[in-house]
């Protein structure tokens, strides 16, 4: 272990002593703990870490430098793949190559699991929450089994077994519980040697005044480096070598609180094969002009997200002849890379991804040694975004998919009343009533009278009956005929493995 004279001074280079100011208090196990922590901190990295987050906020106080307004353009219609403005012929053709590189253990899928979920009002993964379905499923469980699913699907394409590996990147917050709950669940049918976990850096939470914050008199406050911390972390836990060893050529990235995601979408992964993209982003047509989300963009030629408090409120609202609005690309933290682009990107560019300013409330022991939850935002959390690699890709292109069939993330609990619990569990029941209905279901209420079809039902709205499907039995909708075709079905109803089997033979 690191002595504490080491660390003293280490400290005192950094310019950061203050963070051994409760030494003498410390019984010899909190000692330890905190040397353990502080022997991890480079101290020209700590240094130059606290006093970026300290310009960085002063900057981002300020507002941006310039306005990127006249550099945009939108994406090239080259460029850019649409589910609804493809024809059935080249959306197949897409899918057909996506369940073909899927069948040859060409693709896995890499889920960014970091975060902390404190808007959600929870203290343990997004993924182990439980929306409110019928099934009583977590986001983890639906989403192993979409992977089930999409395996079954490529394999019986293609007469051949087949795996897709899952690369589940956590942070010092959620590495032990999320791999404690998969080995509860018996990682959800998958093969445990294909659930790859590993975890990403943690940097220190900074003051407004360029101090490192102590979270208790023996911890310093740490937060993950972000989503962009992915790249880092492939190197760290040397998961491109992991990927290499499997055959792994393509990989879909995506984050962990979208209960719509599509695993390893084989229209997607098709896509961007065969348009030959090195990386590639699933966007969402934006709601509506002042939308507080990103768009994915040129900028002086090269692609980037740019967000929406980089540009005026015109440049939002622009609209072409056709009177559709110009930036209508929304991201949605959903992306396609070769694994040669990442490991290029780990190579070669990595060091020049800019930090991103997360003004946070951090919960901070004062000079007393009392512990204090504030009440308004003290601190400057860094982070990098998984998307800024867009620029050095050599052929990036984007994939415009439905939202309400695609994309209803879960951030905040129930009082926001947007991006939560219930707009997600209403989101999944609805697209799941939208194919029972297309497969030909009749739902029925408790006399036997037919409830009056409502196949136009969007995420936003509850559906007339409750209706969940099993990733396990469809994945997409697909093969949904065979159970329900002409069937009179009561609300509720959970359409799982079982039920399908008795379907069929009825």
């Amino acid at each position: 272990m690191v002595s504490e004279e080491e660390i003293r001074a280490r400290l005192e280079q950094a310019g950061q002593s203050h963070l051994l100011r409760f030494w003498a208090e410390l019984e010899p196990a909190g000692r330890a703990s905190l040397l353990t922590e502080l022997a991890l901190l480079d101290p020209d990295e700590l240094r130059e870490h606290c006093q970026r987050a300290a310009a960085a906020c002063t900057q981002e106080q300020q507002g941006p430098l310039e306005r990127l307004d006249a550099r945009m353009q939108p994406v090239q219609p080259e460029f850019l793949g649409s589910v609804r403005k493809s024809d059935p012929q080249t959306l197949q053709l897409w899918e057909e190559e996506g369940f073909h590189q899927i069948a040859q253990n060409k693709v896995a899928v890499l889920l960014l699991a970091g975060g902390q979920g404190t808007r959600l009002g929870v203290t343990y993964p997004k993924g182990m929450y439980r929306v409110g379905l019928p099934s009583g499923k977590t986001l983890y469980e639906l989403q192993a089994e979409r992977i089930c699913r999409v395996e079954q699907l490529a394999g019986r394409r293609h007469n051949t077994r087949c795996s897709v590996p899952w690369y589940i990147m956590t942070s010092e917050f959620t590495l032990k519980p999320t791999v404690e709950f998969f080995k509860e669940n018996n990682f959800f049918q998958l093969d445990p040697d294909n659930v790859i976990m590993f975890e990403q850096r943690m940097l220190p939470a900074v003051s407004f005044n360029g101090q490192a914050i102590l979270e208790r008199k023996d911890k310093v406050a740490m937060a993950p480096d972000g989503n962009g911390g992915l790249y880092r972390a492939l190197v760290d836990n040397r998961i491109l070598e992991d990927m290499e060893r499997r055959g792994v050529e393509y990989v879909h990235v995506y984050c962990v609180d979208n209960i719509l995601v599509k695993m390893a979408d084989p229209l997607f992964i098709g896509f961007c094969v065969l348009k030959g993209a090195d990386c590639g982003a699933k966007v969402v047509e934006k709601a509506y002009p002042t939308e507080p989300v990103g768009v994915v963009c040129q900028v002086d030629g090269i692609y980037q997200v740019v967000e929406y408090s980089e540009v005026e409120v015109e440049t939002v609202q622009r609209r072409d002849e056709s009177g559709n609005l110009v930036f209508n690309a929304g991201n949605i933290c959903n992306h396609f890379f070769t694994r040669n682009f990442l490991q290029t990107v780990t190579r070669e560019f990595e060091p020049l991804l800019k930090s991103h300013v997360a003004i946070k409330k951090v919960p901070f022991v004062d000079e007393d040694g009392n512990l204090v939850k504030p009440l308004k935002p003290n601190g400057i959390k860094m982070e990098k975004f998984v998307f800024d690699v867009f620029q050095f890709s050599k052929n990036f292109v984007a994939f415009e998919v439905l939202r309400e069939e695609e994309f209803s993330p879960l951030k905040n609990s129930d009082t926001a009343n947007k991006d939560c619990p219930t707009t997600a569990r209403q989101a999944l029941l609805a697209q799941h009533y939208r194919w029972a209905v297309r497969a030909g279901a009749h739902f029925v209420d408790e006399n036997g009278v037919r409830i009056p079809e409502q196949p136009s039902t969007l995420g936003t709205e509850n559906p007339p009956v409750l209706c969940e499907i099993s990733p396990l039995v469809s994945y997409f909708g697909e093969g949904l005929e065979a159970y329900l075709k002409d069937k009179d079905i009561h609300s509720p109803f959970i359409l799982d493995e079982n039920k399908a089997k008795l379907l069929e033979k009825a």
